[in-house]
């Protein structure tokens, strides 16, 4: 004599499938969400990290007159777009990015070239958000 609860036992597909098909559909774009996570960070790192951008932000730091038009600290946004090429001890770049300090915001352009080793800024300018109008960061001594 069988009891009414005598079911056959559900198969793993039938047990799981609730979870398996969400975790299958996401996974992969998870996988490919971080690597161009990865790939975007890695990128935008090296540019954080080069010479013409660690020399333009120093200067907007330090120009007095853009200190009292966005106010101190001078902060960097998180994006750098632009592009830099060098070539041994050779290169151009020409960038730009975001800054910000308690009073407004602008954005710092910089375009130089690399010969021997050394930068040599030929535009170097803050364009502030409000009011607009452009600071020349070269007429301040670059550090």
């Amino acid at each position: 004599m069988q009891s009414g609860n005598d079911q056959p036992r559900r198969s793993w597909w039938g047990r799981h499938w609730k979870w398996v098909v969400p975790v299958g559909c996401l996974l992969p774009i998870l996988i490919c969400g971080g690597f161009f996570a990865l790939i975007f960070s890695l990128v935008f790192g090296m540019m954080k990290s080069s010479d013409v951008y660690v020399q333009s932000l120093a200067a907007a730091r330090s120009d007095a007159q853009l200190q009292a038009e966005l106010g101190t600290p001078i902060e960097p946004g998180f994006l750098v777009t632009g592009n830099i090429n060098i070539s041994g001890s050779s290169g151009h770049a020409d960038i730009s990015y975001n800054v910000s300090g308690p009073k407004g915001s602008g954005t710092i352009y910089a375009v130089a070239d690399k010969a021997a080793g050394q930068w040599t800024f030929q535009t170097l300018a803050a364009q502030l958000d409000a009011p607009r109008r452009r600071i020349d960061l070269l007429s301040a001594p670059t550090p």
